[in-house]
């Protein structure tokens, strides 16, 4: 198999990383490649450096600032920005909401909110998941009831990422009863979180952060004309939304970074007289997870592009799956390298304590990255879907 780029890619991905490295601003880019970037303001920055060159939503449509790139572009274009410590344009808009109101919402839907969604004036986040309806998506309890020209939504949603930044909330509704499915009936709204009746209540995680919360309903009321698509059609546009979150768990630029940062760590950790990287067992697993993101980044470049269709595409849960565990693989060499070093997390940079701050960030890290297996559907769902829909079993 040949794996060079051909000229014309090799020439694409030195413009983008040239852009990448010299239009994103140096300080910015390296509190993201030292994991404490100033957030949500280095986000808002990047994201809107990006669209303003046109590089924020290569996805989407060309009339709403898509690129009409290959998909072999696209994966460079991502490759790069992770490699450079670019942050990745914000997944809720650029991923998630902003395809479903291009391929589904209406042409008033897509004047509203596509222009702001790029360029990160809204802040979005998912409300998906319910206490009893993670990865059973379908068993929501969330209701819709139409009133007039409203929605009067009540109910509970709970792991929504960043909600304590977010401007809007897209939600999935249970708006007729009596379906006979569980997946029928259920419908796709947008909602400004200051509507009355939206309270937001923060969770805390096992690595002490703050990054997701539980959003509440009660009698929330959402204007009619923040309908996307068609009513009852909403788990229709969520599997298109999940396989698009899906791919983009796969993280392949990120990873690499880690891994070369890992190399570079365990190259001057020295155990009996010699480097870490230089032990043979350290080494093969170094190996391992270099080889398992060959394998994974040639994956995504035949999945990528196919969501032009609406359709989902029933690999990106193999992105999904191998993606994760290639994530937490690369945490827990992190640990490794760190050793000792890693136990006095949380002390901050100016602690009188003799362990650097990458090494005090390996266990915050490899405890928060425990999540990949579990959010965008757990991986033992992905195994299902990958053995019914791809396998055929």
């Amino acid at each position: 198999m040949k794996l060079a780029l051909s000229d014309a890619d090799a020439a694409f991905r030195d413009e983008m990383r040239r852009f990448f490295t010299t239009e994103i601003p140096a300080d910015l880019r390296e509190r993201m490649q030292a994991g404490h970037p100033n957030f949500p303001d280095d986000m808002v920055t990047s994201q809107r450096i990006l669209n303003a060159n046109g590089l924020a939503v290569p996805n989407w449509p060309v009339e709403w600032g898509g690129k009409d790139w290959t998909p072999l572009q696209r994966q460079i274009w991502l490759d790069e920005m992770q490699l450079a410590g670019v942050p990745e344009p914000l997944a809720f808009n650029a991923k998630m909401v902003g395809p479903v109101i291009a391929q589904f919402g209406s042409q008033a839907i897509k004047e509203r909110f596509l222009p702001p969604t790029a360029n990160l004036d809204i802040w979005w986040c998912q409300g998906f998941s319910e206490p009893e309806a993670g990865s059973d998506l379908a068993s929501l309890r969330t209701t819709a009831v139409r009133d007039g020209d409203s929605y009067v939504v009540n109910g509970q949603k709970t792991w929504t990422t960043l909600g304590q930044h977010a401007d809007w909330i897209f939600l999935l509704a249970r708006t007729n009863p009596e379906a006979p499915k569980k997946q029928a009936g259920i419908s796709f709204l947008l909602a400004e979180m200051s509507t009355p009746g939206i309270t937001l209540r923060p969770i805390k995680l096992i690595d002490g952060g703050y990054e997701v919360n539980e959003v509440f309903f009660e009698d929330v009321r959402i204007p009619a004309d923040q309908l996307v698509g068609e009513e009852n059609q909403g788990w229709t546009y969520a599997k298109f939304l999940l396989g698009n979150e899906r791919t983009g768990i796969a993280r392949i630029g990120l990873t690499k970074l880690w891994m070369a940062q890992i190399k570079e760590r365990a190259a001057k950790v020295t155990i009996d007289g010699r480097p870490l990287l230089a032990d043979p067992l350290f080494a093969a697993r170094v190996a391992e997870i270099e080889n398992g993101l060959l394998a994974l980044e040639l994956t995504q470049m035949r999945v990528s592009g196919s969501e032009a269709d609406g359709k989902p595409n029933p690999a990106s849960s193999i992105l999904k799956l191998r993606g994760s565990q290639l994530q937490q693989a690369a945490t827990e060499l992190f640990v490794e390298v760190a050793g000792e070093d890693a136990l006095p997390f949380g002390v901050g940079c100016d602690a009188d304590i003799d362990a650097p701050q990458w090494a005090q960030d390996a266990a915050p890290r490899y405890l928060n990255y425990r999540k990949t297996s579990i959010y965008g559907g757990t991986n033992e769902i992905q195994r299902s879907i990958i053995a019914s829909t791809i396998l055929g079993l």
